[in-house]
C-alpha cells in the first residue's frame, strides 16, 4: 500500500522544525559561560535568536514555542520563574501584529521591529526583577544597545543556520 503525501509536503521533516527552538536554547545556554564583567553587558542570546528566527522565518516556531524557551531561559538565567515565558510571549506577540500590519519589511524595519522587542524584554526584566531604587538604568542602556548592534549577526547566523532551505 503506497501512502500519500499532501500537496506542499515534503517527506522529510524540515530541519528547521528541530533546529530553531535548539539555537534558541544553546543562545539561552551562554549565561553559563565564565565571563567576568562588573556592568552586564552580555546580550540574551536566546531572545536575540528567537526574534530573528521570527523575523527571518515565522513558520519555524508554532505560536506557543515563547513559553516553553522562556521557561528554559528563567531556569538557566536566574530571572524570576515566569519573567521571560511572559515576555518573551509577548514580545513575539507584538511581532506577529506588526507582521501582519506591514504589507512588506526589509532588514531595516527588521532590526528597529527586533530592537523595539530587545527594549521591551530587558526593561520589562529589569522591572519585575530588580527593585525600583536599584540604579542599574545605565548598564540597562548599555545591554539595550549592545544587543540591538548584535542583533544583525544573530539574524545572519540564523540564515546560515538555515541554509539549506531550498533542499528540502
Amino acid at each position: 500500500m503506497t501512502d500519500y503525501l499532501p500537496l506542499g509536503r515534503s517527506e522529510k521533516m524540515p530541519r528547521s522544525i528541530w533546529l530553531a527552538p535548539l539555537s534558541v536554547m544553546l543562545g539561552s545556554m551562554t549565561t553559563l559561560l565564565p565571563v567576568v564583567a562588573t556592568v552586564p553587558f552580555l546580550p540574551p542570546f536566546g531572545l536575540l535568536l528567537l526574534l530573528a528566527w521570527r523575523l527571518m522565518r515565522a513558520d519555524a516556531m508554532k505560536v506557543w514555542m515563547p513559553v516553553p524557551l522562556g521557561f528554559f531561559d528563567d531556569m538557566l538565567s536566574g530571572q524570576p520563574l515566569g519573567s521571560a515565558m511572559l515576555l518573551w510571549s509577548a514580545a513575539v506577540l507584538m511581532v506577529d501584529v506588526l507582521d501582519t500590519r506591514l504589507v512588506w519589511r526589509d532588514f531595516w524595519q527588521d532590526w528597529l521591529i527586533a530592537s523595539g522587542a530587545i527594549a521591551f524584554v530587558l526593561i520589562g526584566g529589569r522591572l519585575v526583577a530588580v527593585p525600583f531604587t536599584a540604579h542599574v538604568d545605565t548598564a540597562l542602556l548599555i545591554q539595550i544597545l549592545v544587543s540591538a548592534a548584535l542583533f544583525p549577526v544573530v539574524a545572519r547566523f540564523c540564515a546560515w543556520l538555515d541554509r539549506d532551505k531550498k533542499r528540502q
